[in-house]
């Protein structure tokens, strides 16, 4: 194989190292090598390739190895200096910007090779922490739900490993308490901490040098939510995680220590158990499967998809969509038509205003799970809505079957019906003619303008995390 650039240039630096060294001029070690002194500027300047032959004369009129001309290792200070701007130069993050490299000159001063490559260094650093372009970004998440669509959302690797940690640690049935999961903890090497100052971008810190996850205070602090956290922070040292290299490896990672935090609070072994006895009764219901073991409404739609299509032999859909109509968390593997965009990402679209995820926000008790089925151009489909709000605003978590799977649910005796042509735009988006016609020129809507709009995606290895915020705290509380 054939020498890089880089070693050809380490190369002639250390062959200009020893000359020097020794007093002597290109035509002076010339002569002693038998070559020409214009040739030996050109391999002292990585442009040309010495043979062996050559190699070894020079190393005996310099009085080395030729082990020592081969090293890696720049001679010196300003050869390292050199090196590293060649190579900075030659790399893609700064060809891409179409600015002509620097020539390095003898007459160069190492502190402004110094200054130009404090520049380098830290472009370089930037675009390591910028992992991702909106674009980018989307394009991860969507290729990250289609991939656990082909796997119907069930990665059985994660299922064993919690159930092991929940048995090494006693639990047996029933919801799992904070005491079991401070029991996991320590059996990790880690103590649970409340504190009421952590940074503002973060959920949670996990200090491994001193062992300890650091959570936000709560009036009860077994709710699902810092039970949740504290089995997240754990999954990423169960799991083996290293700093994410980029938006869809912070993606996955992210999917897998909420994965097993939902195995940990709704066991495989005992959730099968208990829905496949709600479907023998043909009384599945989402309500009913939160309670049981303690959860979010939300958390037990999502477990749902976790283990409905696996172990019986259902297909669905999730849709988590907020007051305005977007979609902010979805799943599905029954072919419900959604909206996407043309990268095929669904997340951020808005759902059709005739599905139950949009028309449960009007009605009046919100205290129960509504029910509707809705004709699309791919079939019926039933599902069950259940509303709820944050300071954020309202929200409806949506599970949902093809027809024929709708005997297995309560609620399947619902006589509310709807039909959706969505992605037609007469169906929900375009106004009705005789509106548009009668208000054409006399209104002027003024738009509310989303902030998210001019938000940059969050940058960092942990997107959105401040680094200063997360030491400073580190600090305070060693």
């Amino acid at each position: 194989m054939p020498p890089t650039s880089l070693e050809l240039s380490t190369l002639g630096h250390r062959i200009r190292h020893q000359r020097v060294s020794h007093g002597l001029t290109l035509d002076e070690l010339g002569e002693l090598v038998g070559v020409a002194g214009s040739h030996l500027s050109l391999i002292e300047n990585g442009k040309r390739e010495p043979k062996l032959s050559l190699l070894q004369a020079i190393a005996a009129a310099t009085g080395v190895e030729v082990a020592d001309l081969l090293s890696a290792e720049p001679p010196n200070r300003r050869a390292g200096l050199e090196i590293e701007l060649a190579r900075a130069q030659s790399g893609s993050v700064f060809r891409q910007l179409g600015i002509a490299p620097v020539k390095i000159t003898k007459g160069m001063t190492d502190d402004t090779l110094e200054s130009i490559l404090g520049l380098h260094r830290e472009l370089q650093r930037r675009e390591r922490e910028a992992i991702a372009t909106p674009e980018e970004a989307r394009r991860a998440n969507t290729e990250l739900r289609l991939k656990m669509r082909e796997v119907d959302n069930h990665l059985p690797d994660i299922e064993k490993l919690a159930e092991k940690q929940l048995k090494s640690a006693g639990h047996v049935s029933g919801a799992l308490t904070h005491r079991t999961v401070s029991v996991m903890a320590e059996k990790l090497g880690f103590e649970l901490i409340y504190v009421s100052d952590l940074p503002h971008s973060t959920r949670s810190i996990t200090d491994l040098e001193n062992g300890r996850i650091y959570l936000p205070p709560a009036s009860i602090p077994g709710g699902h939510g810092l039970r949740s956290m504290a089995l997240q922070a754990m999954a990423h040292r169960l799991l083996g995680h290293r700093r994410p290299t980029d938006y869809a490896d912070f993606l996955q990672q992210r999917l897998e220590i909420n994965y097993y935090a939902a195995c940990c609070l709704m066991p495989e072994t005992a959730s099968v158990a208990f829905l496949q006895q709600a479907k023998k009764d043909r009384d599945l219901a989402v309500e009913d499967f939160r309670d049981a073991f303690g959860v979010t409404h939300e958390a037990a739609g999502l477990r749902l998809t976790n283990l409905a299509t696996r172990h019986l032999g259902i297909r669905l859909h999730f849709l988590r969509v907020d007051g305005s109509g977007a979609i902010t968390r979805v799943y599905e593997n029954d072919d419900l038509p959604l909206p996407m965009d043309v990268t095929g990402a669904v997340d951020g679209q808005i759902a059709c205003r005739k599905f139950a995820a949009r028309s449960a926000f009007s009605e009046q008790n919100r205290t129960t799970e509504h029910y509707q089925y809705t004709d699309t151009p791919a079939g019926t489909f039933w599902c069950s809505s259940q509303t709820g709000s944050t300071a954020d605003g309202e929200f409806s978590i949506t599970v949902g079957v093809p027809f024929d799977d709708a005997r297995w649910f309560r609620g399947r005796e619902t006589q509310k019906r709807a039909t959706s042509t969505c992605p037609d735009e007469a169906c929900c988006r375009r106004a009705p003619a005789d509106a548009a016609e009668r208000w054409a020129g006399k209104a002027w809507p003024s738009a509310r303008v989303h902030m998210q709009m001019f938000s940059p995606l969050p940058r960092g290895a942990f997107p959105g995390v401040e680094d200063n915020e997360v030491y400073d705290f580190l600090d305070r509380h060693v």
